[in-house]
């Protein structure tokens, strides 16, 4: 009998040694681990994604931009901080294809020259792009046309380092500026017309192109797209757009520019806008919101931002503003949601749903386009 316990428990050892080593090489084999470009320096890259970039890595950690944070701070609209950076991507894929590429956080532009670029010129900054300041107070007064700009390097594998193949550079142009008469006094704004605005952004992109140009490590053939931007208005609920490119294969000299359609626009739109832009988006979100509404008394508002490219519909992403006071409220809420959008919404396009109270996000609703069903998150 001990002879034979002892055999069982030979056999058991050895089971479970063999699951415990499968499991282990099964582990090993599935881990997805950052392919090592340059271990010396201890740069790496993220596993691709398709149609998306694959990313750099360097010392364990994402590499951040040389000048982080500076479109953060300065962007007066924070819908504008996101889709601005956001959006730059998406126009670089057109230049620059992730299947070839490596994106990097800007290296190049330090946050040093980014502040003296964006500010104005003067004895002090001789390359601030902004002008001089008149000294006037009233629409007569210079104002703030360069609100922000950022950088977004396009790299390539050159044996075991990375190349840096191309650039694209984001210029965020003011359509009005804010400032203030007296040191903590009231706030005026200044409104920029379009005539002005791309004119004036056409001017510096020059001047743009030219600092980077000198920047160690680009080179005179380095591709370098600019791209200019629209910001929204400070209380726009809607973010601004980008509204022309141009790309500098050689030297300093801009030689024509292209038009980008895209435009971001605020549903229900009002009576005065005629505008043939939306119109179909807009009827069926006005029906979304009736119905939504009539099912949920304590409904706040609902509003909706509809994203275009080139007058076609390509996203949207709606806000509900409501009042909950128990949990089954929010679930029976949501479902009503994603019942009523499958109903009245787009159903080819992504669309995202926040469903907020006054004070804290409660749910959120996902559908990507060409799925036919959302996808919801409650959050506690």
């Amino acid at each position: 009998m001990k002879r034979i316990s002892f055999r069982i428990y030979m056999i058991i050892a050895v089971v479970v040694l063999a699951v415990a080593v499968g499991a282990l090489y099964f582990f090993n084999a599935n881990r997805v681990t950052p392919t090592t470009t340059k271990k010396s320096s201890g740069v790496q890259i993220t596993q691709s994604t398709p149609g998306e970039y694959q990313t750099v890595i360097k010392n364990g950690r994402y590499l951040v931009s040389a000048a982080r944070g500076i479109t953060a701070s300065s962007e007066p609209n924070s819908l504008d901080v996101k889709n601005f950076e956001s959006s730059l991507l998406d126009l670089a894929k057109n230049h620059f294809k992730p299947s070839r590429y490596i994106f990097q956080e800007g290296q190049y532009l330090g946050s040093s020259l980014v502040t003296d670029l964006l500010g104005r010129k003067s004895s002090s900054d001789t390359i601030g792009l902004n002008p001089e300041d008149n000294g006037k107070t009233d629409s007569s007064r210079n104002p703030i046309y360069v609100q922000t700009l950022t950088e977004q390097d396009f790299m390539v594998k050159d044996g075991d380092n990375l190349k840096l193949s191309g650039m694209i550079i984001g210029v965020a142009m003011n359509t009005q500026d804010e400032y203030q008469k007296e040191q903590y006094g009231a706030t005026y704004t200044q409104n920029i017309s379009e005539a002005d605005r791309v004119a004036y952004g056409k001017k510096v992109a020059a001047q743009i192109l030219k600092q980077v140009r000198e920047q160690k490590g680009v080179s005179d053939d380095t591709p370098i797209v600019i791209a200019m931007y629209a910001n929204s208005q400070a209380d726009s609920l809607a973010p601004g757009s980008f509204y022309a490119q141009t790309t500098s294969d050689k030297g300093t000299t801009i030689e024509k520019w292209s038009d980008i359609d895209d435009q971001s626009i605020v549903l229900p739109k009002e009576a005065t806008d005629t505008s043939k832009l939306g119109s179909d988006a807009n009827t069926g979100f006005a029906n979304f919101k009736n119905d939504v509404a009539n099912f949920f008394p304590n409904i706040a508002g609902a509003t909706a931002v509809a994203d275009f490219k080139n007058g076609t519909l390509s996203s949207m992403t709606v806000n509900v503003t409501t009042q909950f006071y128990s949990q089954t409220e929010i679930e029976s809420f949501t479902t009503y949601i994603s019942q009523s959008a499958l109903k009245y919404l787009p159903s080819n396009v992504p669309i995202k749903i926040i469903v907020q109270t006054a004070n804290e996000m409660q749910a959120i609703l996902i559908r990507k386009s060409g799925e036919k069903t959302f996808t919801t998150t409650l959050l506690d």
